[in-house]
């Protein structure tokens, strides 16, 4: 979708536990709906909430509603976020771009990270990990819209930095991230979430060893139906789930 597009769509914000479990259930409904129409199983598809931007007091009611993975940009956000709610049973994944200074932090006490676009943030977080006695699921970046306002590998480098990750030995790779391209043009979204899938399917005929699942974490608010009939694994929603947000996606994508 466009941005203005994507702003000018109408978010239920959610407060209360039971609106949590509204909008989930909302979500959850388009999301099986979507794989029913690609003659997929539902089941293969996990949502991932994404609460960038969401006080810790309404995350505590998407908790109570059933949210047990969360999603976060900024490390310094879902740092202080997962100090905060220490007592809930909630696991923490990183989606935005990581600077290799931060790496010690996610190593501390991310679940996940779907953002790997380089050997040296990969080194870094491989470096802090071995030092916490912990392991790390990885996501490959990959910049499927060619755009350059988005991080992520050039599809034409992916194979050469998977060929490295096994050196990380606390990286596991679980698949491959995209964020498609904001626009209103339906084929121009579905030729991203496309090229990711073909991605994939070339690495496994290679060597299906190194990406591990195969996941394709694709999908966000705006276009998470078209991501989930094209493949998609994983669906990363935000505003759909807690409610429209101050500031779009552009101020958060990449940086």
């Amino acid at each position: 979708m466009t941005e203005s597009a994507e702003q000018s769509r109408q978010y239920t914000t959610a407060v209360a536990v039971e609106d949590f479990r509204r909008n989930i259930a909302a979500v959850q409904a388009r999301i099986d709906a979507a794989a029913r129409r690609a003659g997929r199983d539902p089941a293969q598809v996990q949502l991932l909430p994404v609460s960038k931007t969401v006080p810790e007091e309404r995350i505590v009611n998407a908790v109570a509603a059933g949210c047990r993975r969360l999603g976060e940009n900024k490390v310094q956000e879902a740092k202080r976020k997962h100090g905060a709610l220490a007592d809930l049973d909630v696991s923490w994944s990183v989606i935005g771009h990581l600077q290799t200074n931060k790496a010690k932090d996610v190593a501390a006490f991310a679940d996940e990270f779907q953002a790997l676009d380089s050997l040296r943030v990969a080194e870094a977080l491989d470096r802090r990990l071995q030092a916490a006695g912990r392991g790390l699921d990885v996501y490959v970046q990959v910049n499927t819209s060619g755009e350059d306002s988005k991080y992520g590998l050039a599809p034409d480098e992916l194979p050469a930095l998977l060929r490295q990750l096994p050196n990380y030995s606390a990286l596991r790779v679980r698949g491959l991230m995209t964020l498609a391209v904001f626009s209103d043009d339906t084929d121009r979204v579905r030729s991203c979430f496309r090229l990711l899938r073909d991605l994939r399917d070339r690495t496994r005929d290679a060597d299906p060893d190194l990406l591990g699942d195969g996941g394709l974490s694709m999908g966000m608010s705006g276009d998470y139906e078209l991501a989930v009939e094209e493949g998609s694994t994983c669906v990363r929603v935000g505003q759909a789930i807690f409610g429209a947000r101050a500031t779009p996606d552009s101020m958060y994508w990449p940086g």
